[in-house]
């Protein structure tokens, strides 16, 4: 996004995609609330490709226009706040479900020092009819915890639409989703990059339009849950991988020597199997773990990782790929003892027990070696020197000029 300087203090803005039936009144709201406060601002549509004349009606009731071609909920904030003239911007939908007169508490906190300012609805207030009950009683409070858990976000409506921004802090995020998970990449990125996010009441109302809203509840969700692990890596890799393998590591080790008995119960080989199989799921989840944080910030979902840039310093790919070698020779060197009192016996048949023992440490020390190796590769080349990125492409065009 391009970082000009704003000239208004206050940008309202406004997706629309086919809103005629309510768009005209939002910004006639919007409107009147920045004269009543005599802010400084404007009323900023981000049209989607609508086909009704929800443009005109906007135009008509004093919005400046912009046309964003791609299409997409974050589609049209990202180009919005891009081409904000506002220090601050507060984006609500323009279907008639947000009050823009009650904005007092967005731009309070915008401007004691907040970079993010969320709503939150359940707070605030929820009129009858105006969130579905999946939405309400399991969605979003769902979605709103897993927020709170992976980044520690004081935020208890994490779907809400109605939220204020430093214009400034918002673009150094650099948000790149394009759908319903925009405002949650927002939240997440905010929270890892150290910025002030506050949360405000704010109330809900049934939107005013006739036809389905846009948001697909179970297409949406799931894409929320997927963006959530993917800013959040830890919960979905590294804490569980970790506990399976120290876990299976250890217990591996104790079966290795010789069974355990626990009363009348006696663990042998069968539970070798199983606690080796559950050490190498384990050490792949970390592997896996440490790979998308790598990936996460190569790509500009996450800021920098202090962890993973030292991992990264002290984990050189030379030294990676000695330990994934020396964990490969290892599972080779036991391999051959297998095969060697194999053929002490003239290659017939030996203690199964004993031989499991061996040739089950064997072919894990030779899996680790081999992901080891594969892993400080792709992790090498991922985080091999990169160039800055380009700016990216202005994704939006003014439809005229007006200024109110």
């Amino acid at each position: 996004m391009q970082t000009e300087v704003p000239q208004l203090e206050l940008t309202i803005l406004m997706p629309c995609l086919n809103e005629a039936e309510t768009v005209g009144g939002c910004v006639r709201i919007a409107r009147s609330y920045l004269r009543s406060r005599d802010i400084h601002g404007e009323v900023l549509v981000a049209d989607n490709g609508s086909s009704d004349d929800s443009v005109g009606i906007a135009n008509r009731e004093g919005a400046r226009i912009i046309h964003v071609p791609t299409r997409g909920y974050g589609s049209a904030l990202a180009a919005g706040i891009e081409a904000a003239r506002g220090e601050f911007v507060v984006m609500g939908d323009a279907d008639a479900s947000y009050d823009f007169s009650g904005l007092d508490p967005f731009l309070s906190h915008l401007r004691q020092g907040s970079d993010l300012v969320v709503g939150n609805r359940f707070r605030g207030g929820i009129a009858p009819g105006a969130m579905p009950a999946l939405h309400r009683y399991l969605g979003n409070p769902l979605l709103s915890f897993l927020g709170r858990l992976f980044f520690r976000a004081p935020i208890g409506d994490i779907y809400c639409g109605l939220r204020g921004m430093r214009r400034s802090s918002v673009l150094g995020l650099q948000l790149s989703s394009k759908g319903m998970e925009f405002a949650n990449e927002m939240v997440a990125k905010a929270v890892l990059d150290g910025q002030r996010v506050t949360e405000v009441p704010t109330t809900l109302s049934p939107d005013g339009r006739s036809r389905r809203p846009h948001l697909r509840s179970f297409r949406d969700g799931w894409r929320t849950i997927r963006f959530l692990f993917l800013f959040c890596p830890n919960w979905l890799y590294l804490v569980p991988g970790v506990v399976l393998m120290s876990v299976g590591l250890a217990l591996t080790v104790f079966l290795v020597i010789g069974q355990v008995r626990i009363g009348d119960v006696v663990f042998d080989v069968g539970t070798l199997i199983y606690c080796a199989f559950l050490a190498a799921t384990g050490y792949q989840a970390v592997l896996f773990g440490i790979l998308s944080k790598a990936y996460a910030r190569a790509a500009g979902f996450q800021p920098s990782s202090r962890l993973l840039d030292r991992i990264v310093r002290l984990s050189s790919i030379e030294a990676g790929l000695i330990t994934g070698f020396v964990l490969l020779v290892s599972g080779i060197a036991l391999a051959v003892v297998s095969f060697l009192r194999w053929q002490e016996v003239g290659f017939g048949e030996l203690a199964t027990s004993q031989h499991i023992r061996v040739i089950l440490p064997a072919a894990l020390g030779f899996f680790l070696g081999v992901q080891t190796i594969l892993g400080v590769l792709f992790l090498g080349a991922m985080t091999v020197g990169r160039r800055a990125p380009m700016s990216p492409k202005r994704d939006w065009v003014e439809l005229g000029d007006r200024v109110h």
